[in-house]
């Protein structure tokens, strides 16, 4: 039988799961009976040294000031600005997905909802250092915030920082909160669970008293698909406000109504590479191949393939309107980002962001591992180019020709990246071995299916 005749159940889970019993073990086991292994180590060491960089390189741009980064007159954005948006699109996308397949009633969320979901929250937190970094005066960070004061000052709310700020606060907890719930029935599942008694403690204080009672499952199930109707048009919303950082600006290659729905768009496609990374990653390290199966990688590759087609069409229009428009500083900036100095940059994510995806085309590259990451790492660091020369391209080449200037990183800005990066490792590497990265209850209800 082909996979695609096989419904529910029978086509998110091999047969190697055959009990409720078999879920909660294939889950549960990493977490309470078995010791962290030898590689979890290394990757945890490696991956603290690496945010350990970041922090010296943080440390210093706070004692010498932003002088250390790139940033000059006419870029005064650069890697800090570029960082947050690739980081609050990666972020974005974790609830957006996992929201977006509980309203359609995917069955096939089960298995990759959890850790989206905790993607989310610790990309969404390491987003939030860029804005702060880039002010200038980080310690004043506060004043964003509309608080009582003895000056009765508030915050300029023309100001893209402010709505920044308002739009990883308000997601974060929201996030939180939706993650939490859908994460209380295992919470409660772990403290029955045989076990250690320090591990089943800490689980049912966070269960909350939780005993799945009817009336218990009636309002988490309701509360969840409620939060669920809410995240959709608040992540759509948070990431086109970050949009709207460029479009309600004067700059030309900025001015442009497509930007919001197009940053959604490109949140929605790097979230599902960093989605296939991950999972390809704990299915193998964590044993969860009845539960992550060949199928998933099939669905999660036909979204990035369609996401790659519109990213591709919103690049097409970019140069359409500009030669339509007739401006002389948006045609301009078009030349400059297909021949001037960082061509070969643009070129790669050209190839990064809709090229390499067509491979998926090919269902055998849709399963075929070495295909996955090569793509997901294409689309990652294409859609990274695509913020820092949405930036460099566009300040490198405005209106005023005396104020041209071109943009080069330094290496503090390199570290601070690596820094990120490592941090975001080092916080999934914890996470992994806290909390079940698979929904036990939901995957429960899949094998019932299949018995059925």
């Amino acid at each position: 039988m082909k996979p695609h005749a096989r419904q529910g159940g029978q086509r998110w889970i091999l047969p190697s799961i055959q009990t409720l019993g078999d879920v909660t073990e294939t889950v549960a086991a990493p977490l309470m009976d078995v010791r962290a292994k030898r590689r979890w180590w290394l990757a945890f060491m490696a991956a603290l040294a690496l945010t350990a960089v970041g922090a010296v390189a943080i440390g210093f741009s706070l004692a010498y000031g932003p002088g250390l980064w790139g940033n000059n007159t006419a870029v005064v954005w650069g890697f800090p600005i570029a960082n947050y948006v690739w980081w609050i699109g990666i972020g974005n996308a974790g609830t957006l997905i996992s929201s977006l397949l509980l309203l359609t009633r995917q069955k096939w969320r089960a298995s990759i909802n959890r850790f989206a979901e905790g993607m989310t929250l610790i990309a969404v937190s390491i987003a939030g250092i860029f804005p702060i970094l880039h002010l200038g005066r980080p310690m004043y960070f506060y004043w964003l915030a509309p608080y009582p004061n003895t000056m009765q000052l508030w915050p300029q709310w023309r100001s893209a920082l402010v709505w920044d700020f308002w739009a990883i606060l308000s997601y974060l907890l929201f996030s939180a909160i939706f993650f939490y719930v859908g994460l209380v029935p295992d919470l409660a599942t772990l403290r029955d669970r045989p076990g250690r008694r320090g591990w089943r403690r800490l689980y049912g204080v966070a269960a909350m008293g939780w005993q799945g009672t009817p009336e218990q499952w009636r309002a988490q199930e309701r509360l969840h698909r409620t939060l669920a109707a809410i995240a959709v048009p608040l992540v759509c919303s948070v990431h086109s406000i970050v949009g709207l950082d460029f479009a309600a600006s004067l700059m030309p290659g900025w001015t442009e109504s497509i930007f919001p729905p197009y940053f959604v768009v490109g949140a929605l496609f790097s979230g599902f590479a960093m989605v296939v990374l991950i999972a390809l990653t704990i299915r193998r390290t964590m044993g969860l191949e009845g539960m992550i199966v060949p199928d998933h990688f099939d669905a999660m590759a036909r979204i990035i393939l369609a996401a790659s087609i519109v990213m591709g069409a919103s690049y097409a229009a970019e140069w359409f309107s500009a030669w339509w428009g007739g401006e002389a500083a948006d045609r301009r900036v078009v030349v400059f980002e297909l021949t001037g100095a960082y061509w070969p940059f643009y070129w790669a994510m050209l190839l990064g962001n809709v090229a390499a995806p067509q491979l998926f085309w090919i269902r055998r590259l849709r399963t075929s591992p070495a295909a996955l990451i090569g793509v997901s790492i294409a689309v990652l660091v294409g859609m990274w180019l695509e913020r820092i020369l949405i930036i460099a391209n566009t300040l490198s080449r405005g209106y005023v020709p005396s104020f041209w200037r071109l943009y080069a990183p330094t290496l503090v800005d390199f570290l601070i990246l690596a820094g990120t990066v490592g941090a975001f490792l080092l916080l999934f590497l914890i996470f992994a071995r806290l909390l079940p990265v698979v929904s036990m209850h939901e995957m429960r209800k899949l094998l019932k299916e299949r018995a059925q």
